[in-house]
């Protein structure tokens, strides 16, 4: 069989680079002689993700696209060509037989580059597109989504989630859990995490709730953010902060309830393992955050919390009506699981597969671009 070459474009933020990742592990599984490389930039946090998970690396100039007319955007066409020659030049190093975008600042470069090239397939995890996504789905046939309605002619599998997510049971993971971070198996148990650089305003939220957490009896595992180490505080019992968490799955299995952002990824994780949130949106980009939570929401397995809105008492007054309440909490958790996908890596592997061996279509839209 010949070896298989595949190139990810998912580089910038960790709801970017993980569903790549989470994708290359599973195209492994099925494919161990693929060769698998991402596209990153120098300021992404690719560059200490990817290498940790053992792939290849390749930088690209970073080519942030204006949300507004200024300065950047009467340079854009000429940082565009330099960062698509750069893509060719490693399509063309890695004998690339497929690019799989997720979109993020590498993937506009990365589609265009690869266009009427190398076959591509273009992930959406969030339910609002951003605009590389909108502009690579028009160049392939093979479009995925994680929201249904999210891009056109696009086939819904959800995201891509590392196996140790997907199969997570909580409850026979607790006690470990709990002796992992020195918590208490029998308390419940608040997980609060606002994504992989943290959220200050839950930060802050959450430290003025504790007092009256901890005397109702909650716990907290406080995810406050490798950016935030002023947030961290000295250990107390049944209160624990930290900069981040290498075994999630662990923090899944000791928690009762989330408070969190709602990027695609947590979204997606939470609902596959079943475990009810809070969730406060992100009050900034296009909103795609509230859409994001909006379907496991209205499923039942959380509730909804603008930012503008969260505050101690707030915190206090949502916390603490959930979870006391375990039988509630029970009908979220189960309401989560049954909105949640957990094969979303196994179809997304499908369609690589399924694309890196019809190659390029010759006859897809020429409309727009830069080539």
């Amino acid at each position: 069989m010949r070896t298989l070459h595949v190139v990810l474009a998912g580089g910038g933020t960790a709801g970017h680079i993980e569903p790549a990742l989470n994708l290359a592990d599973a195209l492994l599984e099925r494919r161990p002689d693929a060769v698998v490389t991402a596209l990153g930039t120098s300021g992404g946090l690719e560059t200490r993700l990817v290498p940790q998970r053992g792939f290849a690396l390749e930088l690209i100039p970073a080519v942030p696209l204006p949300r507004k007319p200024n300065v950047d955007l009467a340079t854009l066409p000429f940082r565009l060509r330099g960062a698509i020659r750069e893509v060719r030049a490693i399509l063309a190093r890695t004998g690339a037989d497929v690019l799989v975008g997720f979109g993020g600042y590498v993937a506009m470069p990365a589609y265009l580059g690869a266009r009427n090239r190398v076959p591509m397939v273009v992930h959406e995890a969030n339910a609002r597109p951003g605009l590389a996504n909108r502009i690579g789905a028009r160049f392939t046939p093979y479009v995925a989504e994680t929201v249904a309605g999210s891009l056109p002619r696009a086939r819904l599998v959800g995201i891509p989630l590392r196996r140790g997510i997907a199969s997570l049971d909580r409850a026979a993971l607790r006690k470990e859990a709990a002796t992992y971070f020195g918590l208490d198996p029998a308390l419940p148990t608040l997980l609060v995490s606002g994504g992989s650089q943290g959220a200050r305003r839950l930060n802050e939220a959450v430290a003025g709730a504790v007092p009256r957490l901890r005397h109702a009896g909650v716990q907290i595992l406080h995810v406050v953010g490798p950016r935030n180490s002023d947030q961290l505080h000295d250990r107390e019992p049944g209160y624990l902060t930290v900069p981040f968490v290498e075994r999630m799955d662990l923090a899944y299995a000791v928690a009762d309830l989330a408070l969190c952002r709602a990027g695609a990824m947590t979204c997606a994780e939470l609902a596959a393992v079943g475990l009810p949130a809070i969730y406060v949106p992100l009050p900034i980009g296009n909103g795609e955050q509230r859409l994001n939570a909006l379907p496991v929401v209205q499923a039942g397995g959380g509730v909804l919390v603008a930012d503008a809105e969260l505050s101690a008492d707030r915190v206090v007054s949502e916390v603490v009506s959930s979870i006391t309440d375990p039988a509630g909490l029970r009908t979220a958790g189960q309401a989560a699981r049954q909105h949640g996908a957990t094969d979303g890596a196994r179809l997304l592997v499908d369609m690589v597969l399924q694309a890196a061996a019809t190659g390029v279509d010759r006859t897809e839209s020429s409309s727009g671009g830069i080539s």
